[in-house]
């Protein structure tokens, strides 16, 4: 144990945090392929996650936080399979190599899991929910914020997905080299709603979760390297690179969220830019388009404008037409309001915005692109009672700290 930190509850919680974030998932992974049971690895590290809690206040952070957690955890399922009188084989095979000096957690654990959670047998969205509460550690309530949908529904498909893995014996294993691109959509949608959560939290008091963004960010490395002939893998490397450029500019001293019109493009991360370019250039040479590389093409829309008057919003909305024959999702439509308005008009998009209304109500963002359309026309009244509406939805401190500033400007001006 570390005695500087003995005590230290901040200290403590700050290092498990970062353990939890590096290493549970590659634990649930190697607990899953020990076990089969995905209840028993997830709550085996839950457990191993509180007892680190209570130890780690009293007693001090140990000196390998990562293997401690293992540890914890494997002597978790250990006792479980034991209660459960089960499994005898697998009981043996957990009594090997527990303790702290010889655990050595695989940083690509997380691989094989994510291709594994993605098998075409299970239901696309309980794949998705699943993958991203197994390998990304992502709550019930995260997950259900960023599908738009409502917890319990989440948290059946996440049940019948883990059902569905024991009963049809899937191996939570890298796939062969010719069955990856068929799964390839689904890992690469999970590392892309991976990196959303830390760049506009759900849940916390921050306003974004930059270890969650960074980790989100090296898988997208890590599945573009294993896949270098895939063009999509790139273009969502291509597109987090470009995202990730802009983050020393997006919040200022005081945490407040700068908007991309207002931000100070000097900031931005110049050679993370070129780097994406780099990638764009690869994925475009593979000649097989998606919606990562259209993303992603647009993003370098973005940075390459040496302001938010010179964007080139023409070229912007030319691609997210050319998207929406990929992606026609209602959030998509809506971006593409948003350039709509910056080439035809705020008269021209917020019919276009209003058509979306019956699939994004309960979206934050939907209600704040109509605030912002039915300013520019003058509508103050109307666009104070959208932005009332999406603080109403928006978990983000930041966001809410935005447009509460916002409403209090326009209740002054009316």
């Amino acid at each position: 144990m570390t005695p500087a930190t003995a005590g230290t509850s901040a200290g403590a919680d700050a290092a498990l945090a970062a353990a939890i974030r590096a290493e549970a998932g590659g634990i649930v992974a190697s607990l899953f392929r020990l076990t089969g049971d995905f209840d028993v690895a997830e709550e085996a590290v839950q457990e191993a996650v509180l007892e680190a809690l209570r130890t780690w206040r009293r007693s001090g952070i140990p000196d390998r936080p990562g293997a401690w957690l293992q540890v914890a955890a494997r002597r978790n399922a250990l006792d479980r399979l034991r209660r459960q009188q089960r499994q005898q084989k697998v009981v043996a095979r957990l009594r090997e190599n527990v303790t702290v000096e010889e655990a050595s957690p695989d940083e690509d654990e997380r691989l094989p899991l994510l291709f594994g959670c993605c098998h075409p047998a299970l239901a696309v969205e309980a794949r998705l929910a699943l993958t991203l509460r197994a390998v990304v550690g992502l709550t019930t309530a995260q997950i259900a914020r960023a599908f738009l949908a409502s917890e319990p529904t989440v948290a059946q498909r996440i049940v019948r997905a883990k059902r569905k893995i024991v009963v049809a014996a899937i191996p939570m294993t890298m796939p062969a080299p010719e069955q990856r691109a068929a799964r390839l959509d689904d890992v690469l949608t999970v590392t892309y709603l991976m990196y959303n959560e830390g760049y506009v939290s759900t849940s916390g008091e921050r306003g974004d979760d930059r270890d969650l963004a960074d980790d989100a960010l090296w898988l997208a490395g890590l599945v573009a390297t294993s896949l270098p002939g895939e063009a999509e893998a790139l273009g969502l490397c291509a597109l987090l690179t470009l995202q990730h450029a802009r983050q020393p500019a997006r919040f200022d001293r005081g945490g407040r969220l700068v908007l991309l019109a207002d931000q100070d493009r000097s900031r931005w991360d110049r050679a993370a830019i070129d780097s994406a370019d780099r990638l764009l250039e690869r994925a475009a040479a593979l000649r097989r388009p998606g919606r990562f590389q259209l993303q992603a093409a647009i993003a370098a829309c973005h940075a390459s404008a040496p302001s938010w008057e010179a964007t080139d919003w023409p070229q912007i909305l030319v691609l997210y037409d050319m998207l929406l024959r990929y992606d026609r999702s209602p959030v998509t439509r809506l971006n593409r309001g948003v350039a709509l308005g910056r080439v035809r008009g705020a008269a021209a998009a917020l019919p276009y915005v209003d058509t979306l209304a019956p699939e994004l109500d309960g979206y934050h963002l939907f209600h704040a692109t109509r605030a912002d359309l039915l300013r520019t026309l003058g509508q103050a009244d109307d666009a104070a009672t959208a932005d009332a509406r999406a603080l109403e939805l928006t978990r983000n401190p930041a966001e809410q700290m935005l447009l509460r500033a916002r409403l209090a400007g326009e209740r002054a001006a009316l």
